[in-house]
């Protein structure tokens, strides 16, 4: 059973054509009209799972591709099954795992949508490194429905994973690209789905078995693979809750850099970057929150100016070459990052997930009794901190939540879970109530707020009550992580 190992870009058409002609890639070692078409049963069963099944057809051949790996944690590498095949119906054997874990054959499996592409291929030396470049572009299909494709993928033939990214940095160097996080089969499933106006965090893939070193790789990806997802929709239509969503993923990114310093001593210029990029996203989603509660009138009108230009200062960052390379610097630094190396982080880097999770839930558990003892007794300022601090536990129980997979313990999962979820909703309402005078000032639009320029002193004393009441309640709560 191989593992593909490869990088995927997307770029736009015209940039494909100037790279093409650039020299970089030398001359293309062949040109194909492939056509794929893919496979799923009547209720996507493989999908739901993580699989796809595809036939690949150029010219007289059949190829049959088996892909696993799931989408959270698939960025680079994928375990995939080929063989060849006679005609254009799938053969469902012992040499794929999907007659052992899905129990169908072939008579189960429709053709759900195909992707009709002409693929240039490149073979490249970077070192000892061989990487097979694949320039796609074409058509995904589904039913009436279709959309363009143009994407490079960079595929690990032989050597280290290291020359992917240094031959990413010279094509990015050439031309625009940004990283791919969708597989062609997503893309296809996508087209036959509703189109949805933003995606949230999917769960997390991890296991027993992972180190901390590669669960925080996991982690990160699936981070990043959230953010990229809302990216994408809000450079689209410029949708709120897609922003909100993207904002969401950078978040928690850079909560899973703070959850893993002690083994990350060369992350903080990403993070000082991540940090610029979030505080771009956050002035236009606090613009959001307070339009959210406002009826139409003058101050209704002067929000929505204010968001558009807002907006237009987030579209322009997302565009721009320094979100570009930051994304790419990321990427690269994820996987070849010097912090893989370090002997003073190697003891952290080797120490099992599950007791990793251990002591970071603990502490991050303490942090929130802690900041949270007494709400009343403190300022707005130690009271964002508390909230600060139940976001960050909230964000850890989920990213480590599969390492503990008990019947018991995931009981307890659940319900931690969701009081952590109603700790964060107060806590957020309270933060919104003291951060919209904030904001109205910022915008210039304190005079014209009025009474939601002021601060309801009695319904801040309830939220407060509310929050110690939740917040109380949480701490008492079993430990999922703890028999």
């Amino acid at each position: 059973m191989p593992t593909e190992t490869e990088l995927k870009l997307e770029l736009t058409a015209e940039a494909a054509e100037t790279l093409a002609a650039s020299g970089l890639l030398g001359e293309p070692a062949a040109t194909r009209a492939l056509r794929s078409v893919y496979f799923d049963t009547a209720d996507t069963r493989l999908k739901t799972a993580g699989f796809s099944l595809r036939i690949r057809t150029s010219g007289n051949d059949r190829i049959q591709t088996v892909k696993a790996g799931g989408p959270a944690g698939a960025l680079f590498a994928r375990d995939e099954w080929e063989m060849p095949v006679a005609g254009e119906t799938p053969v469902i054997d012992y040499l794929t795992p999907l007659r052992t874990e899905f129990a169908i054959g072939a008579d189960d499996l429709k053709p759900q949508f195909s992707v009709e592409v002409i693929r240039r291929i490149w073979n490249v030396t970077e070192g000892e490194t061989v990487i097979e470049v694949a320039l796609d572009e074409g058509l995904v299909i589904a039913g009436e429905r279709r959309t363009p494709l143009c994407e490079l993928e960079l595929e690990l033939k032989g050597g280290s994973v290291q020359g992917l990214f240094v031959l990413m940095r010279r094509i990015a160097d050439i031309v625009p690209v940004r990283i791919g996080v969708r597989s062609k089969a997503e893309r296809g499933y996508g087209l036959r789905e509703e189109l949805r106006p933003a995606l949230k965090s999917e769960p997390m893939r991890l296991d027993r078995s992972m180190s901390a070193a590669s669960s925080f790789q996991a982690i990160a990806e699936a981070c990043f693979r959230h953010f990229r997802l809302n990216e994408d929709i809000f450079l689209q239509n410029r949708n709120a809750e897609a922003l909100h969503q993207a904002r969401v993923a950078l978040r928690r990114l850079r909560s899973a850099l703070s959850l893993y310093r002690a083994m990350l001593p060369d992350a903080q210029p990403l993070k000082d970057e991540l940090k610029w990029l979030a505080n771009t996203l956050g002035d236009a989603r606090n613009i959001d929150v307070l339009l959210a509660e406002e009826k139409e009138g003058e101050l209704h009108d002067r929000l929505e100016a204010a968001r558009g230009e807002a907006y237009g200062r987030v579209d322009e960052a997302l565009r721009s070459s320094r979100a570009r390379s930051l994304a790419l610097d990321f990427n690269a630094w994820l996987r070849c990052g010097d912090y893989l190396s370090l002997p003073e982080t190697e003891e952290i880097r080797s120490t099992p997930a599950a007791e990793f999770a251990l002591q970071a839930l603990d502490r991050k558990r303490r942090k929130l009794k802690k900041a949270g003892r007494a709400l009343a007794e403190v300022d707005d300022a130690q009271r964002h901190e508390a909230r600060k601090a139940a976001k960050k536990l909230r964000y850890a129980a989920e990213f480590f939540g599969p390492l503990f997979a008990g019947k018991r313990a995931q009981k307890r999962y659940r319900k931690f879970v969701d009081r952590m979820e109603n700790l964060q909703d107060r806590l957020g309402l309270l933060n919104d109530m003291v951060m919209a005078p904030h904001v109205f000032e910022a915008l210039g639009l304190a005079d014209a707020a009025g009474p939601r320029n002021a601060i309801d002193e009695d319904a801040k004393a309830r939220l407060i009550r509310d929050g110690q009441r939740t917040l109380d309640k949480l701490i008492d709560t079993k430990r999922f992580w703890r028999e």
